[in-house]
């Protein structure tokens, strides 16, 4: 088991750095031309994976072009553009029904707040940290998606599993300039090493720095020695 720094702010500002360092290239992985396209992929992205989500976007963003395009479309025949997709029947009312308010309300045009953001149906406010940052360069706050919360909690960042609660946390701990980048670096060592099921313990960066670290315990085991601390 790693030993956290000090206290949190230090160990926040150490795993920063030796991620930015590890993966110094991370960014969105979803594919998108312009905020109408970010929009809807994030909303499909909801527990289904960035690859499937690009798979599917590549035909759907050919056919729907704008906002009215979604939003005057059959139900069903829009389901089906993306029944690949986890929640496909729910995501195309989402999506639909969003439209309609952005033609409505906003010209057709994704806004930039976050309250007419997550005044949209299917939007929360992770979805709509995505599209202000990626879409109009607006940080207002942390992403906080499922890699987020698995890294936040193993490396001692937070207490909180709520979302909104981990976010305030990480945002007291990280400088602003850092916001939107930290949710790329974690995403990144999320899917490349500290897995939900079974982390890569012996390849982590921040294994001498992680209390969650499995490699002491597997040491314990091998050795036939035990401990009950």
């Amino acid at each position: 088991m790693g030993t956290p720094l000090e206290t949190r702010e230090e160990q926040a500002a150490e795993v920063v750095d030796r991620l930015q360092e590890a993966y110094p290239d991370a960014t969105i992985s979803l594919n998108f031309s312009n905020r109408l396209e970010l929009l809807v992929a994030v909303v499909l992205s909801a527990q289904c994976t960035d690859e499937r989500v690009n798979a599917v976007t590549a035909d759907l963003f050919e056919k729907y072009r704008s906002a009215e395009d979604y939003a005057a479309a059959d139900q069903e025949k829009l389901a089906a553009d993306i029944d690949s997709i986890t929640y496909y029947n729910n995501k195309a009312g989402y999506i639909r029904e969003a439209c309609q308010q952005i033609v409505e309300e906003h010209g057709g045009e994704v806004p930039d707040t976050m309250g007419d953001l997550t005044d949209l149906p299917g939007v929360g406010r992770k979805t709509a940290n995505v599209v202000l940052q990626h879409g109009h360069d607006v940080v207002e706050g942390v992403v906080v998606d499922t890699h987020v919360q698995r890294l936040a909690k193993r490396l001692d960042l937070t207490d909180n599993d709520r979302p909104e609660r981990i976010e305030e946390d990480l945002m007291d701990l990280v400088p602003e300039s850092e916001w939107r980048g930290i949710t790329h670096l974690f995403i990144s060592h999320g899917r490349a090493v500290c897995s939900a099921r079974n982390p890569d313990c012996g390849e982590c960066d921040l294994e001498d720095v992680c209390p969650s670290s499995k490699l002491d315990s597997e040491i314990d085991l091998a050795s036939g020695e035990s401990w009950d601390g």
